[in-house]
């Protein structure tokens, strides 16, 4: 009995060509939309899954208020990790990593000893031994237990050994260091190269050399191994004893106010669990590192979820649209004795027949544009083709799906009954159906909310990418590495100034770009000493031409100057954020504070230093010697001409280095590439569903079109113009899409909206952006019927006629 169903789907199959690869093509398409997706949310999901100890591993976090402000912070002192593990039983190790260019982690020259040519290499951390142990990070040569005990030495990643030890003997081998020849680090390990799904990436390790032992620095991330057994939430209360007995002796000792001792006590640390790390962090002061984003994944399962609910409408509306079709052949059957149970199985074959030939198409359509997903994510997610589990997900969903998809459509067709069937009362089978209605409101619903969702984000970026920032990103390249140049940096900046392409040249290595030095400090009011909470605030150390050279602009007060000897000791300009929060209705000769007296001699109106999705802070500009960058300002002209200049200059002052730069603006592209990645991500599969919702929208048409051949024909021979066929075929369907809109419009505003809360500076939401969604929609709608309608309204109806 099922090889004759298989045989009756088969000829079913073959009969409907159209109808068919509409189907499964439909389907297909939906199922690779599908695993794409699975692929991408299981690659998020596994952040940090890989270790023995994943669920006893911690990151410790700081949360507290302010300022009237939440705040929540991953650094902590040097002695901290130290305090944790010998204090706390439940804590069998602490350990500690910085990742602050601050303190020369991030990126460095480097080459090995006996060569000359630099290298500039990303990846620098220092970190202390428990470390090692509690990122269970195996060294291929080398002592996992004493790899980072001894001062100058260095491990390096595996790929980074093949790179620079081809032989493959590294261990042992010096290594030097932006040139620094009087301290060369001798690598003591070499470690497998960490996996592409952990939060903390580092090609190098150097131990923590830092011998400041206070308790009022934080500059290190603290990760800690607790015991199995231990009570973590009992463990984050005795936790703040840790305040009671280090941080506030160490702020009392600094004369720091009662009031601030009193902020201290009501902070509080917790333990987040590693595998949180990549997707479940809201810092308030961030950790530097790249991060995704858990309603993401959520959200995209659920674009997921509706692509393969609208490919299975799809399929559904398609079966009972050409029941008229079917209609005799039920009526036959069931006259010469087939039972209901027979024609059940008999659809439910050819529905699973369907699905499996749709997974197929759909497996294979995934694994062809697997590549083009990864560029855009930015990913390296393979097909898991050498996994059983894939297989049987694979064959279970096919089965299941077909079985779920075709059930309805089954009992639908094979409840016909033989005598009103036999007499061709069902020939309005796919002419009406409320059913129908509803599913394709449904399908267009869920494609205009995910047309508004890629209307807005397009707009968001472009608000980014086009907002007034406080500087100018453009014609400005950065010239990284700079610390190499050592003493020869004034002069290299004076080389600089004499090419006709170059306008302005600052040397600093503070941008306003994230991904380059930070240093966090505390102000106050100098005339109200210790009596005044300070305020966080972002110290820089510039030259005198950094302000012009970035274009940036006085609020009030004058520029840094070489004319003021009193501008490289204790002068300072702050932004007018700071201004603001210090009260001062005009702060220029007041004094403020950090341990250190500075007098402000000017404002900076206030720029963006970080990601938009923050609010400008507090910041704090000083002149200091800090050549980590030198930022070139260009006229306009060609900056290739410029940068061959500039190369030949660098190549005349530090022979056999490379000439590594960067663009302002591409770095701040940079800062927001999650965000476009992700938009491009949510595009795509937008795309999708739009796409299986027209193809379903088409297939409709066109059975309306074969339904209805009769009337149409008739009503041409009556003399009925072009425009009333036309009509006629498509204002129902218009009519459905209408009400899609209507229905799409506030769910697309409440989500976009929550989505836009996560920004600082963002678009309002206007209701051109509901309208254009709107005619999208009609428009794909319009284009996707006429192709059936102006088919109907220009065939010839005899021929029609005739066949009937």
């Amino acid at each position: 009995m099922f090889k004759n169903h298989l045989k009756i789907a088969w000829r079913s199959i073959k009969k409907e060509k159209l109808f068919t690869s509409i189907k499964i093509g439909g389907f297909a398409v939906g199922i690779a939309a599908c695993l794409l997706i699975a692929l991408f949310i299981k690659d998020e999901l596994g952040y940090d899954k890989h270790y023995q100890n994943t669920d006893h591993i911690y990151r410790v976090v700081l949360q507290g208020e302010m300022n009237g402000e939440q705040m929540k912070s991953v650094h902590f002192q040097l002695p901290f990790a130290d305090a944790l593990a010998s204090d706390f039983p439940e804590i069998k190790k602490a350990g500690k990593v910085n990742t602050s260019e601050l303190f020369g982690a991030g990126k460095r020259g480097l080459r090995v000893a006996g060569e000359s040519q630099n290298n500039f290499e990303d990846g620098f951390v220092f970190g202390n031994q428990e470390l090692f142990e509690i990122l269970e990070i195996n060294l291929i040569q080398g002592n996992n237990t004493s790899a980072l005990t001894e001062p100058g030495s260095l491990v390096l990643s595996k790929s980074k050994a093949a790179t620079y030890f081809p032989n493959g003997d590294a261990l042992g081998k010096s290594i030097i260091l932006d040139n620094n020849t009087a301290k060369p680090y001798t690598v003591s390990g070499v470690m497998e190269d960490l996996p592409a799904n952990t939060h903390l990436q580092f090609d190098f390790i150097l131990p923590i050399e830092d011998t400041n032992m206070c308790w009022t620095n934080q500059n290190y991330f603290t990760y800690v191994l607790v015991d199995d057994k231990a009570n973590v939430q009992e463990l984050e209360k005795k936790m703040f004893s840790i305040i009671e007995n280090y941080v506030i002796p160490a702020q009392m000792e600094r004369g720091r106010a009662p009031d601030f001792i009193e902020v201290l006590k009501t902070i509080e640390y917790k333990l987040q669990p590693i595998g949180d790390i990549h997707l479940k962090s809201d810092l308030k002061m961030g950790d530097g590192l790249p991060h995704g984003d858990i309603r993401f994944v959520w959200l995209f399962a659920a674009i997921a979820g509706f692509i393969l609910v609208l490919a299975c409408i799809n399929f559904i509306n398609l079966s009972t649209a050409k029941s008229a079709n079917r209609a005799k052949e039920v009526g036959l059957r069931k006259t010469i004795g087939a039972f209901k149970s027979n024609l059940v199985a008999q659809f439910l074959t050819e529905s699973v027949l369907y699905s499996i030939l749709s997974f197929v198409l759909g497996v294979v359509l995934a694994w062809l544009l697997l590549p083009s997903f990864n560029t855009i994510a930015m990913k390296s997610v393979s097909m898991p083709w050498q996994s059983f589990w894939f297989f049987l997900i694979i064959i279970i969903s096919a089965l299941s799906i077909g079985f779920i998809a075709g059930l309805y459509p089954a009992f639908y067709l094979s409840a016909f009954k033989p005598i009103a069937v036999l007499k061709g009362d069902l020939s309005t089978g796919s002419k009406s159906g409320r059913l129908r209605s509803g599913l394709v409101i449904f399908q267009f619903t869920t494609s205009v909310i995910l047309i508004i969702g890629t209307l807005i984000i397009y707009k968001q970026m472009n608000f980014i990418v086009h907002k007034e920032l406080g500087y100018n990103k453009e014609q400005v390249v950065i010239i990284e590495g700079s610390t190499i140049l050592g003493n020869k940096s004034a002069s290299f900046k004076n080389q600089l100034l004499q090419l006709p392409m170059v306008q302005q040249v600052t040397t600093s290595d503070y941008l306003p770009i994230e991904g380059t030095k930070r240093n966090g400090n505390t102000f106050r009011k100098s005339d109200e000493g210790n009596e005044e909470r300070g305020i966080p605030t972002q110290i820089w150390r510039v030259d005198y031409d950094y302000i012009q050279t970035l274009g940036m602009q006085l609020a009030k007060g004058r520029d840094f100057s070489d004319e003021f000897a009193s501008d490289s000791i204790h002068s300072i300009i702050i932004n007018e954020k700071m201004a603001s929060i210090l009260g001062y209705a005009n702060p220029i000769g007041k004094q403020i504070s950090n341990g250190r007296d500075w007098t402000i001699v000017g404002v900076v109106s206030d720029f963006h230093f970080k990601s938009l999705k923050e609010d400008i802070t507090p910041l704090a500009l000083v002149i200091g010697t800090d050549i980590g960058a030198i930022s070139v300002k260009l006229k306009d002209g060609e900056i290739d001409k410029a940068l061959t200049a500039i190369g030949s200059i660098w190549a005349k002052n530090v022979p056999n280095q490379t000439f590594n730069y960067t663009f302002l603006d591409q770095k701040f592209a940079q800062m927001h590439a999650d965000i476009k990645r992700m938009g491009k991500i949510f595009n795509s599969f937008a795309l999708f569903a739009v796409m299986v919702a027209c193809l379903g929208l088409f297939a409709l048409s066109a059975f309306m079109v074969e339904q209805r051949k009769k009337e149409i024909s008739i009503r041409l021979v009556l003399g009925a113009p072009f425009k009333s066929i036309y009509k006629l075929l498509t204002l129902n369907f218009l009519k459905l899409i209408g009400i899609s809109i209507l229905i799409a419009t506030p769910i697309g505003w409440y989500v976009m909206s929550r989505w836009l809360e996560d920004f600082a500076y963002r678009i309002t939401i206007g209701w051109e952006v509901f309208v254009g969604a709107g005619v999208i929609a009609l428009f794909i709608a319009i284009i996707t019927i006429s192709y059936q309608s102006i088919g109907a309204a220009l065939m010839k109806p005899l021929k029609s006629l005739r066949t009937e």
